[in-house]
């Protein structure tokens, strides 16, 4: 049993910024050498999702359009009150308690099986690391386990 693994880094541009990773983890997948396993993507924020889906761009808008309303911002979230909330503070801390609850609606991770040196995606499947804050660097790790 073989693994490889690497990160990679991102500059978001602001909320709703899907970024399309796959050829990244395809040619980290062809890099490996291994053929038979698993590929697990895992995104390395709490503010930031992956998913599978299709890069259909009318689709993407549907997306987002879905998560405002899940949590919109308008909302009075506990997680921005800074006169009540003591941990986990940052000297640039904003206010993104909408990211958050957009958040635990998406995956951080994805895990695809690799046949032949080669991952199992849909004919239409991408992989998509989405921002669901600001604009922020971001770090997707990916461990491929296999032989």
């Amino acid at each position: 049993m073989k693994n490889a693994n690497k990160i990679l880094k991102y500059q978001t541009k602001g909320e709703f910024d899907f970024i399309d990773i796959t050829e990244e983890v395809e040619n980290f997948v062809k890099e490996s050498e291994i053929k038979d396993g698993l590929v697990n993507i895992q995104t390395l924020h709490t503010t930031c999702a992956l998913i599978l889906n299709e890069k259909e761009p009318l689709l993407l808008e549907d997306i987002k359009a879905n998560l405002e309303k899940t949590a919109p911002k308008n909302l009075n979230y506990n997680h921005d009150d800074f006169s009540r909330r003591t941990v986990n503070l940052c000297p640039d801390e904003c206010t993104n308690g909408h990211s958050h609850c957009k958040a635990i609606h998406l995956p951080i991770n994805i895990t695809l099986n690799l046949i032949d040196g080669k991952m199992q995606l849909g004919q239409w499947q991408r992989i998509m690391m989405l921002e669901l804050d600001r604009s922020r660097p971001r770090k997707v790790q990916i461990q491929i386990i296999g032989e």
